[in-house]
């Protein structure tokens, strides 16, 4: 529990002096508007780049840590959209709202991840991330986008705009073309991996940093009853849902532990920024998100320490 916790504080000790400064030295908006977007278009997917161009995949269980994560995935998105209607009645939610649910139930804040993959397993623990990079961050925006455009309030039923929706998506492309340079042995001058190494690490510090500015602590007096529910998903039933069909398919040591590490983070910022550009409730999903990143402080430890003894 020590190491797990070593691992994990320093990530949120990250989090909560982006808090500080969001009340102290840098309390004006357009700040943390300039920051996010130049960690949303530039430096985070230049983290994915890198991270998943470099990862060594030869001792990884890439098709069973991929099936664990996806698995876990597309059973949570089954089983919310079948359920849609019965959990706006229970909730009261439209169909924006709805998309809130989805978003903070479903997706990982990678920064996080990785932090603490690497703290946690050193290089052997950032190669089994990016495969968690390389095959979550694509579906899961793709899910998201499709969902907010499908429900949002700017919902379109056009293939055309969703198409180009899913394209804009920085985080996609990125992906792809990590993953690309990594299969194909691209060979990449060395003087732009290192630029772009340089961008993706400082992506991790001012992407927690970011992440604690956001928090709205003044939306936690009397959280919703859908908040509650999305952070029983998130942070309960995704996780045991992947450690179980990662032990199912033999995962175990690292493998399982990054998969458990990268099922049991709480929702991404970056689904905040998605809402407000396609028209979900994000005030909702700012209350998910602060309401995720303060639980998992607790939550990750238990279910980290929980598979280290399997």
């Amino acid at each position: 529990m020590s190491a797990v916790l070593g691992a994990l504080v320093p990530v949120f000790l990250i989090i909560a002096l982006g808090a500080v400064l969001k009340r102290g030295l840098l309390p004006e908006a357009s700040h943390w508007i300039a920051l996010e977007r130049l960690t949303y278009f530039i430096l985070f997917p230049a983290l994915l780049v890198v991270s998943i161009a470099r990862a060594d995949l030869g001792e990884v269980a890439v098709m069973e840590v991929s099936t664990a994560l996806l698995g876990a995935i597309a059973l949570t998105g089954a089983l919310l959209t079948l359920a849609r209607a019965p959990i706006c009645r229970a909730f009261s939610l439209a169909g924006p709202s709805y998309t809130s649910v989805f978003q903070g139930a479903l997706r990982w804040n990678t920064y996080i991840a990785l932090a603490v993959s690497g703290s946690l397993a050193g290089p052997r623990g950032l190669a089994v991330a990016a495969v968690g990079l390389a095959v979550m961050i694509p579906v899961l925006n793709t899910l998201s986008v499709i969902v907010l455009a499908r429900h949002g309030e700017n919902g379109s039923t056009s293939n055309r705009l969703l198409l180009l929706q899913i394209l804009r998506n920085p985080f996609i492309w990125s992906c792809a073309a990590g993953a690309l340079i990594n299969a194909l042995h691209v060979p990449i001058p060395p003087v732009l991996m290192t630029f772009a190494d340089i961008l993706g690490r400082s992506s991790l510090a001012l992407g927690l940093l970011v992440v604690g500015a956001g928090l709205r602590l003044e939306d936690l007096r009397r959280p919703r009853a859908a908040t509650w529910f999305t952070c029983l998903i998130k942070l309960a039933i995704l996780p045991a849902l992947a450690v179980t069909i990662g032990l199912l398919l033999g995962l175990r040591e690292v493998d399982l532990l990054i998969v458990a590490v990268g099922a049991a983070v709480p929702s991404a910022p970056n689904g905040y920024v998605l809402a407000r550009q396609m028209g979900g409730d994000a005030p909702l999903l700012a209350e998910i998100l602060t309401l995720q990143t303060l639980l998992a402080a607790v939550t990750m430890p238990l279910v980290i320490a929980a598979v280290a003894l399997l």
